[in-house]
């Protein structure tokens, strides 16, 4: 007598035999991507799960994992920066100085000027510390005071520690409602020898210009002549600390704005330290604004210490040494600058 499994096609038999494993209602379900938590072991794929993951027994291809949209990460965290601005979640120090803004602002804007527009070419920067204090001493030119802010972006990119660099401006700037803010969460400060030995006390790098408006007001006929350095109060700063002097100079910026001639009874009703006529300005009005596209070297030059010198802060000779050492420095240095920049336009 026959059993109950005559019959029946073997293949069937088979097939109802193997009992197939029913998950628990409160198991998590394979993801699609073929990825599983580390904790589980993943079964051995069906063909159902094979043409879902693409593997060799399937019909259809697999759906890889891919990276992130780059401006969908553009945005989120141009949001998440508007939503820590908005809510106040940010650190500025005692002067002001707001990293993140100047980080996601400021220097990129900064860095399509000095890259792209001035094709500014930097070189000496491993003269400047990798830490501690500096004070960089550098020439000032070009109507307006790109140089400063060109020069502070470039060395923060160029540098290998991405260091900050600590503008000491004149107090003009820090009377303009909207510059002044500006300044201040860039990093700058007043010009005084107080607010300069408590950033080098801090470990910072400080950058002075100490030619002032008498460097960025001077006509183009007198380009790459350093005018005189004041009274050498920078020096002093640096003395009392023991901070060394870092002399840099800047080739390019006295071509942005050509300098023809100065209005002074306009300035003075203006009350400012000039008025400058340009080849484009005022004749083009706001379009004069826009510089003209000259070459810029910039080159730091090796630093003077001066921690030995920390006794003859107050020595008037001392200083004024110093200070006529660090003009010299840098008048020499615009000079090979210049021999090799032939070309103020040029690539």
């Amino acid at each position: 007598m026959s059993g109950p499994e005559e019959g029946r096609d073997p293949q069937s038999v088979g097939r109802f035999e193997v009992p197939q494993q029913v998950p628990a209602p409160d198991a998590e379900p394979a993801r699609r991507n073929g990825h599983r938590p580390a904790a589980q072991a993943a079964p051995t794929p069906t063909p159902a799960d094979e043409v879902d993951a693409g593997l060799p027994g399937g019909t259809e291809p697999a759906v890889s994992d891919r990276p992130g949209d780059h401006w969908d990460r553009k945005v989120a965290n141009g949001l998440a920066f508007l939503r820590r601005r908005l809510s106040g979640d940010y650190e500025v120090d005692e002067f002001g100085f707001d990293s993140e803004l100047t980080d996601a602002v400021f220097h990129p804007l900064l860095r399509l000027l000095y890259r792209d527009w001035f094709r500014t070419e930097v070189s000496g920067v491993e003269h400047v510390p990798v830490d501690g204090p500096a004070l960089v001493v550098g020439n000032h030119s070009g109507t307006v005071a790109l140089d400063a802010l060109i020069l502070s972006a470039a060395l923060h990119d160029k540098h290998p520690a991405h260091r900050y660099l600590r503008l000491l401006g004149a107090d003009l700037v820090f009377r303009m409602p909207v510059v002044s803010e500006l300044a201040r969460k860039t990093g700058g400060t007043v010009a005084c020898n107080p607010d300069a030995e408590r950033l080098l006390g801090g470990g910072d790098l400080v950058g002075v210009f100490p030619e002032g408006f008498k460097g960025i007001g001077k006509l183009y006929a007198d380009r790459y002549k350093l005018q005189r350095f004041g009274r050498g109060g920078f020096v002093s700063a640096a003395l009392r600390t023991g901070t060394p002097i870092v002399p840099v100079a800047i080739v390019g910026g006295e071509e942005i704005y050509p300098m023809l001639a100065d209005i002074k009874p306009l300035a003075r009703l203006l009350k400012l330290p000039y008025f400058p006529v340009t080849p484009t300005f005022p004749l083009l009005g706001p379009l004069g604004m826009v510089p003209l596209p000259s070459k810029w070297l910039i080159e730091f030059c090796p630093p003077i210490p001066t921690a030995h010198l920390t006794d003859s802060a107050d020595d008037p000779l001392v200083v004024f040494n110093l200070a006529d050492q660090v003009r010299e420095t840098i008048q020499q240095t615009l000079h090979t600058l210049l021999e090799r920049r032939p070309d103020p336009f040029g690539p």
